[in-house]
């Protein structure tokens, strides 16, 4: 089978297509044809050479959401998962694959009228920005800021606080082009990626997600309100300073806290039933899913390299020759 592979850490160009042979599904596991394949931000940063001292290595195989066809299933799994179309979790890598292994339990049905682009475009992604709110204690009615919001994260984010009785949902973003389709998706303010601007904007809020991280994020403990919360669900830019705290130290009598969250700490149990839930939501047209661009497997260089340039609005998904 065809597959992607990190040959040489760093740029995109250390991605190359690959032959290997097709995997077999071992007790609690099954093989999945693939349709449909996720490239998020965490396939980036391993391909950089980042998170090499998490045990990746030269060789690896990138992707961990894929949507497609059950077609084996290995001991102790229902053969009656064969032939249907489901999304799946594959963990932390083997998805960037014309077959993959995910686990069994982490496969969820797709709705008919659901393609397998939409659902890996959906899956992570919701679950993600469901806990981290959940994770900050957004509660309806309070005010949302949504730190880098064009991204698969970001955009479900943004959503899921509106739809969840926000009372401002505020968006950092690099265009006012950007700005106008997250509007449409709930965003009631568009601001610069400083945090300034957008008319009639909050002061202040009552919750921060932010995606990016990096060496700003310190001035934005200045846009929480008195008891706000800010809490980091990725960091798309790298870590922020060794110091960043002090900027909460600063306005000590404001009680602001701050958080890193991790869906890992999540039991799987509740990411499956969150990530159906969200799969069901969209099925019924009330939540979006967002693709920037759908291009073959071999092209995952190219969808590294819009990655890399920042210019994916939504996801970008693969599809293995043939699906």
């Amino acid at each position: 089978m065809k597959a992607v592979a990190v040959q040489a850490f760093g740029s995109p160009e250390g991605l190359a297509v690959i032959d290997l042979p097709d995997p077999s599904p071992a007790d609690g596991q099954v093989l999945i044809t693939t349709e449909a394949i996720g490239v998020g931000g965490v396939d980036t940063k391993i391909r950089s050479g980042a998170l090499a001292a998490y045990g990746f290595s030269e060789g690896h195989v990138l992707g961990g959401e894929i949507a497609g066809t059950v077609a084996a299933v290995g001991d102790g799994v229902d053969t009656s998962w064969v032939g249907q179309r489901v999304w799946a979790f594959a963990g932390v890598g083997g998805g960037y694959a014309e077959q993959a292994i995910a686990p069994a339990a982490t496969l969820l049905p797709l709705p008919a009228i659901m393609s397998a682009v939409d659902a890996v475009a959906l899956g992570s992604s919701g679950a993600v920005a469901h806990f981290g709110l959940r994770h900050a204690h957004f509660a309806p009615g309070e005010s949302v800021l949504v730190r880098g919001a064009a991204g698969g994260i970001g955009i479900m984010t943004v959503q899921l606080a509106a739809r969840g009785g926000a009372s401002a949902v505020a968006v950092t973003t690099s265009s006012a082009e950007r700005g106008d389709r997250l509007r449409k998706l709930g965003a009631t303010h568009v601001l610069d990626r400083a945090g300034d601007g957008g008319e009639d904007a909050p002061a202040g809020y009552d919750v921060i997600i932010d995606i990016v991280a990096g060496a700003d994020l310190p001035s934005f403990f200045a846009k929480l309100n008195p008891n706000g919360r800010m809490v980091a669900v990725g960091a798309v830019a790298g870590e922020p300073p060794a110091n960043f705290a002090m900027e909460m130290f600063a306005a000590f009598q404001k009680s602001m806290s701050f958080a890193t969250f991790s869906a890992n700490t999540v039991p799987a149990p509740d990411r499956h039933a969150v990530t159906a839930e969200l799969i069901a939501a969209a099925s019924r047209g009330e939540l979006d899913t967002v693709v920037h661009e759908v291009l073959p497997l071999e092209q995952a260089v190219l969808a590294h390299q819009k990655m890399d340039a920042g210019e994916v609005f939504g996801r970008i998904v693969l599809t293995p020759s043939g699906s």
